[in-house]
């Protein structure tokens, strides 16, 4: 349930009111706004009569919030969330660009791509480091020493790096490095560790799973924001359909109907989307026009030799004729590529 103060309610009716929701079991989540304050109550809550809560001095209204997900519905934050990253924003006006190569290969190949993309206008540099490949014997990632090249190339370019964690036991060591936890779509439901990534603080890029309904995924995205991390991006990135003339069928109508739903900033990947670097461009247009909040884009300085996932990957050249169509789509729309203030080495 959602438990909305009074305008200017002090802080001890507000704790007051905290404390007698974690003495009815529930989950207090307070969100604190300039002059109110609202306190979602969540959990098992349907044997808790809300009269419990109408009576404490300086509530004004409880409401029960209709959405079997509670935290990340509009219905409990009417406002979109914006939050910072290292030098940029995501979610509100700005439109934020994330870019790199499927997989961080080696030492020069993950610099020369992010100093590609950083010119090109890219907020952040993503690249895989634990790779989930569908077969045992395809290359999986360089692991530590991958995030070791990535932390060297986000100190010479400035930008944040978002990299997929794949296991709960990755996770304290990956969070001496990332800036941004990403969770592909295979893990969109492994709840252990979207748990574990929702007691932390790291921001989350959370994927859409491959045939998952968009309630199925925001009621996975309740994992993480339970656990009190607020940072959330949903990201669509195609859904498995019957049709095989690309990778997967991309779901434009994910994009509207998510911002209709939820207040969380809304991302789509056009690589993995259609799985070819013919049509990523289109699709990223296609998004933005369609109220996308960002991007995650494959970029390669050398498609035909990546190690993976080559076919879907963007040359520089590329991507950056790729953002400029962007930013005009952006305009036309009465949105902007989000400003970047970036300090480089």
């Amino acid at each position: 349930m959602m438990i909305i103060m009074r305008p200017g309610a002090p802080k001890d009716q507000i704790d007051a009111v905290i404390s007698a929701v974690e003495k009815n079991r529930l989950i207090a989540h307070p969100i604190f706004g300039l002059e109110q304050a609202i306190i979602g109550a969540v959990g098992d809550g349907h044997y808790v009569a809300k009269e419990i809560f109408e009576a404490f001095p300086g509530v004004l209204e409880v409401q029960r919030i209709s959405k079997p997900y509670k935290l990340a519905s509009r219905q409990f934050h009417e406002q979109d969330s914006v939050f910072p990253l290292d030098g940029f924003s995501v979610g509100g006006e700005g439109i934020a660009v994330i870019a790199g190569p499927c997989s961080v290969e080696s030492r020069s190949q993950i610099l020369e791509i992010a100093q590609a993309v950083r010119e090109a206008g890219a907020h952040a540099l993503r690249g895989g480091v634990f790779k989930p490949r569908t077969s045992p014997y395809s290359f999986q990632g360089l692991g530590e020493e991958g995030l070791e090249y990535l932390v060297e190339a986000r100190e010479k370019t400035g930008m944040p790096i978002v990299v997929e964690v794949m296991a709960v036991s990755q996770i304290a060591m990956m969070e001496k490095y990332v800036d941004v936890f990403q969770l592909g779509a295979r893990n969109m439901q492994n709840y252990n560790l979207l748990r574990a990534v929702g007691e932390t603080r790291t921001p989350v890029l959370f994927k859409r799973g491959l045939s998952a309904t968009i309630e199925e995924m925001l009621m996975a995205s309740e994992y993480i924001l339970s656990g009190g991390n607020k940072r959330v991006m949903l990201c669509e990135r195609g859904i498995r359909t019957f049709e095989t003339a690309t990778r997967n069928t991309t779901d434009i109508n994910a994009i509207p109907v998510l911002k209709k739903l939820t207040h969380l900033p809304v991302i789509l990947d056009p690589s993995h989307s259609t799985g070819d670097a013919n049509f990523v461009a289109s699709i990223a247009r296609a998004a933005i026009a369609a109220g996308a909040d960002g991007l995650i884009v494959e970029v390669h300085h050398d498609p035909a030799n990546a190690i993976s996932d080559g076919k879907q990957s963007l040359t520089p050249e590329a991507f950056a004729k790729m953002v400029q169509q962007v930013k005009i789509i952006a305009e036309a729309v009465d949105r902007k590529l989000a400003p970047i203030s970036h300090v480089t080495a």
